[in-house]
């Protein structure tokens, strides 16, 4: 459900919060994911007549995003752990 992700990342962005950019930044962009995501899967319907976890083609494109997100997240919580490390 969107309502409830909408408002983690909300309570990620404020100052209070201190989350890395970069993590946040990772968070922010898995809705690219489900963005992504919802198109092909109604394109999967509506015009090849199957859905989208059966066209292999097009859901590895589409899980190719997640995988994208996680790297982000991945990578900005390390820079922010050595950064602290270093402190």
């Amino acid at each position: 459900s969107l309502f409830p992700y909408l408002v983690f990342l909300g309570f990620l962005g404020r100052e209070e919060t201190r989350a890395p950019v970069d993590v946040n930044y990772g968070f922010q962009f898995l809705l690219i994911f489900v963005f992504g995501t919802i198109p092909c899967a109604i394109y999967c319907k509506t015009q090849l007549d199957d859905i989208l976890a059966n066209l292999d083609w097009l859901h590895g494109s589409a899980e190719s995003l997640l995988t994208v997100t996680n790297l982000i997240i991945l990578i900005g919580a390390r820079r922010a752990l050595a950064e602290r490390v270093r402190l």
